[in-house]
């Protein structure tokens, strides 16, 4: 089961990356854009941190407080859920 979830965030955060730097390269050229809506929901799907990081990196998107904002939320939100889960299942060692 943990390979199954390693191999999905890794995954999901390839996504999050390629689909973050796809939608700048549209907007420098004015084509097709990705749209909010999906840059989001990779993040909540596990890609909020690599988004976040490469939202960063390439300048994109930082002015908007719908990612700049929203995706910390998200990665905090994940975490909590995480540790949460760990800890009604009886701790990290468990």
């Amino acid at each position: 089961m943990e390979k199954i979830l390693l191999v999905y965030l890794i995954l999901i955060n390839i996504v999050s990356v390629v689909l973050t730097v796809a939608d700048k390269i549209s907007a420098k050229k004015r084509g097709f854009r990705i749209s909010e809506a999906t840059l989001i929901l990779c993040g909540v799907f596990g890609g909020a941190i690599s988004e976040l990081v490469t939202m960063l990196i390439i300048r994109h998107k930082t002015r908007h407080v719908k990612f700049m904002l929203g995706l910390p939320l998200i990665i905090l939100a994940q975490i909590v859920a995480m540790v949460a889960f760990f800890w009604l299942r009886g701790g990290f060692n468990a």
